[in-house]
């Protein structure tokens, strides 16, 4: 899948795996998304980073620090607000999903 794809769907994906997993650092979203579509969807760390970072200057997420194995690592967790987002960015998607399917049955493919 081509990386314009995927960066106009990465919000829900990040909204739908904190709502989930209710808090996760980024690569273990790279790691969850990788084994959800079975490798088909890579998110790469150039996308991943500017997104997040965007969802908790909009006050999406709230962001926490801790130290892993002498390593800082920095976790992510939906707020309020995020969590309202979540579930209207998704019924967005899965709508134009609908559409899409629509579109791409076409009988004389």
């Amino acid at each position: 899948m081509t990386n314009k794809l995927i960066q106009g769907v990465l919000q829900p994906i990040i909204l739908k795996l904190l709502a989930e997993e209710g808090e996760m650092y980024g690569y273990e979203m790279v790691q969850r998304v990788r084994e959800l579509t079975a490798g088909n969807i890579e998110i790469t760390e150039g996308a991943l980073y500017p997104t997040l970072h965007k969802l908790e200057v909009a006050g999406q997420l709230n962001v926490s620090f801790r130290q892993v194995h002498n390593r800082q690592r920095k976790y992510y967790r939906l707020t309020e607000a995020g969590q309202s987002m979540a579930v209207s960015r998704l019924e967005e998607l899965a709508g134009f999903l609908r559409a899409m399917q629509g579109v791409l049955n076409w009988k004389n493919v």
